[in-house]
């Protein structure tokens, strides 16, 4: 296996742990860069929405307990559970598919290894994403054919951001 397989299943296997992890409490900040926050615009109270700004995102908890983004990946709008557990984007075949991305079953191979056993992929490189006016270009991800209900928005994304936190039912992202 090569070295960069081997860095993906390591990240893999750091996502899976971080589903299986309880959520943070709202009140537990997580700073991605050091710059001093900034305020963002206040939500309106509809559940799992997102409110936009030139600063970012400020996206509210949906009555599941996750947050949501609508996302604009490889020119293709998704919409994806924000993960902060996982450690790269991972798409699920329909998604990957519907963004352009060909692959085989030969291409597909054990990328980590959960609690449940092993995670089949495909490693990519995602070409942007964007969420509101923050983009990033070639990031890290992973295509899960099968078993992925769906995609995940996971740190290679979020950590291009400023500032991730949750605070008050609502996950602010500062650019």
């Amino acid at each position: 296996m090569d070295l960069r397989l081997s860095l993906l299943a390591i990240m893999f296997v750091g996502a899976a742990v971080g589903l299986m992890l309880p959520a943070q409490p709202d009140d537990v900040a997580t700073d991605i860069g050091t710059s001093a926050p900034q305020p963002l615009p206040s939500l309106a109270a509809s559940r799992g929405a997102t409110s936009l700004s030139s600063d970012g995102a400020v996206l509210a908890r949906a009555a599941d307990g996750h947050f949501y983004a609508d996302v604009r990946v490889d020119g293709q709008d998704v919409r994806m559970l924000v993960d902060t557990g996982a450690s790269v984007v991972a798409l699920t075949g329909a998604d990957a598919e519907a963004m352009g991305f060909v692959w085989n079953e030969d291409d597909v191979r054990i990328v980590a290894r959960g609690a449940s056993g092993p995670v089949a992929g495909v490693p990519v490189v995602i070409g942007q994403i964007a969420l509101g006016n923050h983009e990033a270009a070639d990031v890290p991800g992973v295509i899960i054919p099968r078993g992925l209900d769906i995609s995940l928005l996971g740190q290679s994304f979020l950590g291009t951001f400023r500032e991730v936190r949750m605070a008050d039912g609502q996950m602010i992202l500062a650019s």
